[in-house]
Parts: structure tokens; sequence; C-alpha cells
């Protein structure tokens, strides 16, 4: 299966359109944190599987600061648009309402990007978390402070950025 991938002119659309709605400082900080994650993505030999490539993208956005603000905003919604424009819609709102959480935990050094391609793997081939990706997250959040500010704002508002 030939894989869609986007632009990084459209990661920027989408960026600039979460500050729109949700407020926030404009601009970008780094734009080879933009482009570099989103051409990386395309080669099978650093990423050979899509939850690969999947959580490089959003692992990319929210820790590297490509922007002044809305990383981890962006970091969800480019993860549901790679989703969706590969046929994998089905997956959108659980996606999203995972990674709301999942998110703030990332940004906080609490998650790795090891455990992070754990659960974006359950979220596209498991219908719940395992027990023990249950066990490992829940011991990971009680070992590292996590932010109290989870990122709420829902379904909706990520299906309207594209």
């Amino acid at each position: 299966m030939d894989l869609i991938y986007f632009s990084s002119a459209y990661a920027i659309k989408i960026h600039d359109k979460i500050i729109a709605i949700s407020g926030g400082r404009e601009g970008i900080k780094d734009f080879g944190n933009i482009d570099s994650p989103l051409y990386h993505i395309q080669n099978d030999d650093y990423y050979p599987s899509f939850e690969e490539k999947l959580t490089h993208l959003i692992f990319s956005f929210n820790k590297f600061h490509a922007f002044n603000d809305g990383n981890k905003r962006t970091s969800i919604a480019m993860g549901a648009f790679l989703l969706e424009v590969n046929g994998l819609d089905i997956f959108v709102n659980k996606f999203i309402i995972e990674m709301e959480n999942i998110a703030v935990s990332v940004a906080d050094n609490v998650i790795d990007k090891d455990l992070l391609l754990e659960i974006v793997t359950s979220i596209i081939n498991e219908e719940d978390y395992s027990e023990e990706l249950k066990l490992k997250i829940i011991s990971k959040l009680e070992q590292g402070s996590v932010n109290d500010d989870p990122i709420t704002l829902g379904i909706d508002f990520y299906k309207e950025l594209y």
C-alpha cells in the first residue's frame, strides 16, 4: 500500500488553523523541525511500519517545537490527518481521545518515544490497551510529574481542521 503524505505547507496551515481556533502565539520557530519529520517518515529504512511513521510524526511535532505555540495540539492534528488520508479514519476519533491525554505526558518527558510507539500501535491494532501496556503507562505516570493541564478540545475540533 502506497501511503499518502502531506507537505510542510499543509502542516503549517493545520497549525495556523489550530491557533486561530483555540488561541496561542502564531509563528514558526524552526522550519527544519516541520520539514524534517515530514520528510523522514517517508523513508521506509528509518520507519518501516505505518505505526513507526505515525509515532515519529507525533513525537517530533510534540517535542521539537517547530512552532511558537500549539505544538502538542498540532502533533495530534497531524497524526489524525495522517490516519485520515491513508484510509484509517475509523481510528481517528479513538486516536484523538487517547492522544489528548498522552500528548502532555510526552511533552513532559514522562512518556518516551518507545512507549508512545506501543500506545500508537495499540490504538490502531487493538480494541483497548493490553493490561501490560496499561501498567506501563500507569508506572510512567506515577514516576513522572504530569502537567495537570490536559488538552481537551474534543474530536470535533480536530475534524474541522482538514
